[in-house]
């Protein structure tokens, strides 16, 4: 029973996508085989920057011949209701069976179709997943109509056995399938050849290409616990980081780099998000006093100066992002510090909803609400009111309005700055 492997070259696919890819392309591949008779033993979907890979195991060789039998009309029929049920069957007159009933004699057609090669079946299933693959967004390139998340430089199917390999013929939009890939886009650039996924995967690593995304999540993880451990500190654990950022190389260099001085009193809260919105960066904090005072990185290369010239781009390019949230950080706290109801006020002029009014009146809503429940709870009715109003009031500052996802939370570091109940800033920013 032979072995399919498949692969898909590109352009850099979106990180976003990759993971959805991977199970679309198993998915259509795998039904469109089944469904055409080709029963498999098992089957797994990889992706990296540029290419989504499908191996299925225990192909059958052949589609197996089936025999159907269908009943047709009577055989006193109207010729013409005689003449739709041939062509429904393709057969003729002579080739159908005339068998007695219980509701006298009718026509009966035994259809049988011949097995098919497994290559002319995934040849067709496969022009089909590429030509109908539901990329959230797509693309056409150069003269041709075909569409793909980014430009589709190779397609490389093989099916191998005990006897080697055979590659699939097929052709879509003059890409022809063949047996070769590409390696690393800097560190291995050219052509390979391989005869089986076995020796895809591991001429792929030598290649500097880690074809498993949760190998090169697991990677980058170690590399980084490790590298911040050695300097007494942690990594804060961000799930979605770290497959987006396995979704956007091929063989991870983990680097850490230093954050300015003068930011490291801004919010642990923004330092982070700042980092990992705008720089896709891991912070790294200081278990002793929680403050983060580094960042983790990853590279898509090795570099001669160990990574020396990739930190000192990405430190410059973040003294510049975390230099904005700094001005920002400052401005908003001196208004704070003054009169936080300039913030409440500009609520006026923002709509909540055309049928509800401003954000302004929805506050008022709210501290009404909160006045009047507080009592029901036990809570200080002064106190809940005054939180409400406050709740909303960082969204006028220009850290939210950079960080949306920092919405209470700044409120609270707001209102601790204004000289207010610390119970204050805690419920406004819940």
């Amino acid at each position: 029973m032979p072995d399919l492997l498949i692969e898909l070259f590109s352009e850099e696919i979106p990180a976003r996508m990759q993971k959805r890819a991977g199970e679309d392309l198993q998915k259509l591949v795998t039904n469109g085989l089944v469904e055409a008779g080709l029963t498999y033993a098992s089957a797994a979907a990889f992706s990296t920057p540029r290419r989504l890979t499908l191996t299925v195991e225990g192909l059958l060789a052949d589609s197996p011949t089936t025999r159907e039998e269908r009943k047709g009309p009577k055989a006193d029929a109207p010729e013409k209701a005689i003449e739709g049920f041939l062509r429904g069957a393709g057969l003729t007159r002579d080739q159908l069976e005339v068998r007695d009933t219980p509701k006298g004699q009718v026509l009966f057609a035994l259809i049988e179709k011949p097995g098919r090669p497994a290559s002319d079946i995934i040849a067709e299933v496969l022009e089909a997943t590429i030509r109908n693959f539901p990329w959230p967004k797509s693309m056409r390139w150069g003269t041709g109509a075909l569409k793909w998340v980014r430009p589709l430089h190779s397609v490389l199917c093989i099916l191998n056995d005990e006897a080697g390999h055979t590659v699939v013929p097929m052709d879509v939009d003059g890409i022809a399938s063949g047996d070769t890939t590409q390696g690393h886009r800097f560190m291995a650039p050219g052509e390979i050849s391989v005869t089986s996924f076995a020796d895809y995967t591991t001429k792929l690593k030598r290649a500097h290409v880690v074809l498993d995304a949760s190998e090169r999540a697991d990677a980058i993880w170690n590399d980084a616990t490790n590298m911040a451990f050695a300097s007494g500190l942690d990594v804060v654990h961000d799930a979605g980081l770290l497959a987006e950022v396995a979704g956007l190389v091929e063989w991870p260099v983990v680097l850490m780099g230093k954050i300015g001085e003068d930011f490291l009193e801004l919010p642990a809260e923004v330092l982070q998000t700042s980092m990992k919105e705008h720089q896709k960066f891991f912070s790294v904090r200081n278990p002793k006093t929680g403050g983060i005072e580094r960042f983790i990185t990853v590279a898509n290369r090795e570099t001669a100066d160990q990574g020396a010239t990739i930190l000192a781009g990405n430190e410059k390019v973040l003294s510049a992002r975390l230099a904005d949230a700094k001005f920002f950080w400052e401005n908003d706290l001196r208004i704070a510090k003054s009169d936080m109801s300039v913030w409440t006020q500009s609520l006026e002029n923002v709509t909540f909803h055309n049928k509800l009014g401003s954000q302004s009146d929805r506050i008022n809503r709210i501290a009404a609400l909160a006045r009047e429940l507080a009592p029901v709870v036990g809570a200080d009715a002064d106190m809940a009111e005054e939180a409400a109003r406050l709740a909303k009031a960082d969204l006028s500052s220009e850290m939210v309005y950079e960080f949306p996802e920092l919405q209470g939370l700044m409120g609270r570091y707001y209102i601790e700055a204004s000289g207010r109940d610390a119970a204050i800033a805690a419920a406004a920013q819940e």
